[in-house]
């Protein structure tokens, strides 16, 4: 298992695993070293992406684990990596978010994270069940 900083060259990789943002968006991120890629002989399992939730605390976006490979531990090596990463560049505090019906939320808290406030969007075509915030300090 390797993990490293997604490179403009895992480009369609990793918009094959994670179709939520366009592609010059996704460039984007790849150039700032938001993104990283898990992979296991040569081929990509999983992905993690984040920002600056406030332009200063680092907020994981999306976490990706190919389907036949999760219960594994590939998502908690990633998160884990992510947190170390973001500890050693000088923050304190790391976020994340999910929808309260998603299996995700457990996970995150096995991790340590602590619920912090919720929302909802009530606005058509934007509607979803609560989305949860969960943060953890470094």
């Amino acid at each position: 298992m390797t993990i490293r900083y997604a490179a403009q060259t895992d480009l369609a990789a990793c918009l094959s695993l994670d179709g939520h943002i366009p592609e010059g968006e996704y460039a984007s991120k790849l150039a700032a070293k938001q993104a990283y890629i898990l992979s296991e002989a040569g081929e990509v399992r999983a992905l993690l992406r984040y920002g600056l939730f406030w332009d200063s605390i680092p907020f994981c976006s999306l976490l990706f684990v190919a389907e036949e490979r999760r219960g594994h531990g590939l998502g908690r090596a990633l998160a884990e990596f992510w947190e170390r990463d973001m500890k050693v560049r000088g923050f304190g505090l790391v976020m994340t978010s999910t929808q309260a019906d998603e299996e995700g939320q457990h996970f995150w808290r096995k991790l340590g994270y602590k619920d912090c406030g919720g929302f909802t969007l009530p606005f058509p075509g934007y509607e979803q069940p609560l989305e949860l915030i969960l943060a953890k300090p470094l």
